[in-house]
C-alpha cells in the first residue's frame, strides 16, 4: 500500500530540495558569471588536454545509499507525524509479519498512487545512485531494493507485488529516462541567466542529480564538463490546441463528448540508428495535459531502448530490431490504463523517391504488469491488474517534409491476475494528418479511438469504444 499520493511526494521531496539549493545558495557563491576571453581560453585548453583520460564520477556508496533512504524518509515522516496515515503506524509486530513471504498481498491504492506514484518513487530511488557514479544495472538493483526496503520497513501493511513490480521496472524505465535529460540539459560551459534556467529545469527532472550538483558545488560553476558530457540530439514537439474525447461507449446514442483545451510535449532523445546497443540511447517521451475532470496529467509515454541490431543498411533501405522498455500512463474522462512492458520492435525506412520517405515499425512483447479499467469493482478498485502480450504495427508517409500522414495500431491481451474472473482485449487505433506551414510550425488532426473488450466469467461481458479527435498547432525545434 502507498496512500501518500504522487503529488504530495513530488510536492514534499521538491520543497525538501528546494530548501536545501536555497540554502547552499546563499552560503556559497554563485558561479554562473559572464566568463572572461582568458577563462573560456583556459577552458577550451582543458577540454581538449583532458578529452581523451577522463574519468567517470567516482562511486559513493554511503551518499547514494543515505540519498535513498532520505527517499524513503520524506514521505513516511509526512505520513507519520503530519497526515497521520494508518499505514504509517509500523511496529516490530508489522515489520516481522513484512518480512515473511507469505504475507505479501495485492492491495487497493487508487490508480493514480499505484500506476504513476509508486513509479516516480522508484525513480528517485534509481537516481540516488545513478547520479553517484553507479551504472545502469546497478542502479536497477538498488531501484528494487528500495522498492523492498519500503514495502517491509516503511508501512505496517502486507508488502505488495503489484507495488514491487511498479517501483521498480516503473522506476527503472523513468530513472534512466530523467538522468539522462538532466545531464543532457546542463552544460558547465554554459554561462548566464541561461544557464541558471538550465540548472533549475535539470533539477526539477531529475532531483537527485540537483542535489548532489548543489551538494558537490557544481551548481552554476564554470567549469569543463565530465566525462562523457552527453551532446545527443533532442528533438522537441509541443503542441497546443483543443480535444474531445467521448467519455461515454460510442454505442451510447448522442454521447458526443466536448472540446477542451490540450497541450502535450513529445521528446525525442538520440536516433534508434545511431549507438544502438547502449540502454537507453534513444528515448522517446510524450507528456499530454488538459482540460479534464479527472486528471490534469492525461498521458505519460515512455520508450527506452535496451539493445538493438542492425539487420540492413543502405541509401534507400533501413531495418533496425531494438528491443525496448515500456511505460505508459492514460487517465482521461473517457478511458485510463496504466502498463509495463517489454518489446522487441521491426523499425524500417524506405526512400521510395527524392522527397518520399516511408517509415514502418512492427512491436510485440509482453506486458508485465497493466492496470485495466474493471466495470465491476473487485476489492474496492476500478481496475484489475493484468498481464499478456502485447502488438503493434504504424505506418508514416513525409512528402517533401512538408505533408505527413500517419496511421497507428496497438492492441493487447491481458489476462486477470488479481481481480474478477476476467480477460481483455485492447485496441487503440490513432491517424495522424500534418502539413508545415512554416519552417518549424504545422497544423495537426488525430482522429482514433480506445476500444475495450471485457470477458467476464461471473459477469456480463462489456465492450466500449470511445472515440476522440485532437486539432491542434505545432513547433518542433532541435536542441
Amino acid at each position: 500500500m502507498f496512500f501518500y499520493t504522487p503529488y504530495k511526494l513530488a510536492k514534499t521531496f521538491t520543497v525538501f530540495c528546494a530548501l536545501t539549493f536555497f540554502a547552499f545558495a546563499f552560503s556559497h557563491p554563485v558561479y554562473a558569471q559572464k566568463a572572461t576571453d582568458a577563462e573560456k581560453i583556459i577552458a577550451d585548453t582543458l577540454e581538449f588536454k583532458s578529452s581523451l583520460n577522463r574519468q567517470p564520477r567516482k562511486k559513493n556508496f554511503l551518499r547514494a545509499g543515505g540519498e535513498l533512504l532520505l527517499a524513503e524518509a520524506i514521505p513516511f515522516s509526512y505520513s507519520k507525524f503530519i497526515s497521520k496515515a494508518p499505514y504509517a503506524n509500523v511496529t516490530w509486530s508489522s515489520i516481522k509479519h513484512n518480512l515473511n513471504p507469505g504475507s505479501w498481498a495485492w492491495d487497493k491504492d487508487i490508480f493514480k498512487t499505484n500506476q504513476f506514484g509508486h513509479p516516480y518513487h522508484g525513480s528517485l530511488y534509481f537516481n540516488a545512485f545513478r547520479s553517484n557514479g553507479y551504472n545502469f544495472t546497478q542502479s536497477a538493483l538498488a531501484t528494487a531494493a528500495g522498492s523492498y526496503l519500503w514495502e517491509t520497513f516503511g508501512e505496517n501493511e502486507a508488502p505488495s507485488p503489484n507495488d514491487f513490480v511498479n517501483t521498480t521496472f516503473g522506476g527503472v524505465v523513468l530513472g534512466e529516462m530523467t538522468h539522462r535529460l538532466a545531464n543532457r540539459i546542463v552544460n558547465n560551459r554554459a554561462t548566464g541567466f541561461k544557464r541558471q534556467m538550465n540548472e533549475v529545469i535539470g533539477f526539477i527532472v531529475n532531483p537527485m542529480n540537483g542535489l548532489n550538483r548543489i551538494i558537490d558545488g557544481k551548481w552554476g560553476k564554470v567549469s569543463r564538463n565530465a566525462a562523457g558530457f552527453d551532446s545527443t540530439k533532442i528533438s522537441v514537439e509541443l503542441d497546443l490546441g483543443a480535444r474531445r474525447f467521448n467519455p461515454n461507449s460510442y454505442a451510447l446514442p448522442g454521447a458526443k463528448g466536448k472540446f477542451g483545451w490540450f497541450a502535450r510535449a513529445r521528446f525525442i532523445y538520440g536516433n534508434p540508428y545511431d549507438d544502438y546497443s547502449t540502454p537507453f540511447s534513444n528515448i522517446i517521451i510524450n507528456v499530454e495535459l488538459g482540460q479534464d475532470d479527472s486528471s490534469k496529467v492525461n498521458m505519460i509515454n515512455v520508450y527506452g531502448s535496451l539493445a538493438g541490431w542492425e539487420l540492413r543498411n543502405s541509401e534507400k533501405m533501413k531495418h533496425l530490431a531494438i528491443l525496448s522498455a515500456n511505460y505508459d500512463y492514460i487517465e482521461n474522462e473517457a478511458f485510463f490504463y496504466g502498463g509495463q512492458s517489454v518489446k522487441m520492435n521491426l523499425f524500417s525506412e524506405y526512400q521510395l523517391l527524392d522527397n518520399v520517405k516511408l517509415n514502418t515499425a512492427f512491436s510485440a512483447g509482453p506486458v508485465i504488469l497493466a492496470a485495466v479499467p474493471n466495470t465491476y469493482v473487485y476489492n474496492e478498485r476500478n481496475y484489475d491488474y493484468t498481464s499478456g502480450a502485447s502488438v503493434g504495427a504504424s505506418g508514416s508517409v513525409n512528402i517533401n517534409n512538408r505533408f505527413f500522414y500517419g496511421l497507428d495500431y496497438r492492441g493487447a491481451w491481458l489476462t486477470t491476475v488479481n481481480g474478477n474472473n476476467s480477460h481483455y482485449f485492447l485496441h487503440t487505433l490513432t491517424t495522424e494528418f500534418r502539413y508545415r506551414v512554416v519552417k518549424n510550425f504545422s497544423v495537426v488532426a488525430e482522429p482514433g479511438y480506445f476500444i475495450l473488450e471485457g470477458k467476464y466469467d461471473e459477469h456480463p461481458d462489456v465492450n466500449k469504444k470511445y472515440p476522440y479527435l485532437r486539432l491542434s498547432a505545432r513547433y518542433a525545434f532541435d536542441l
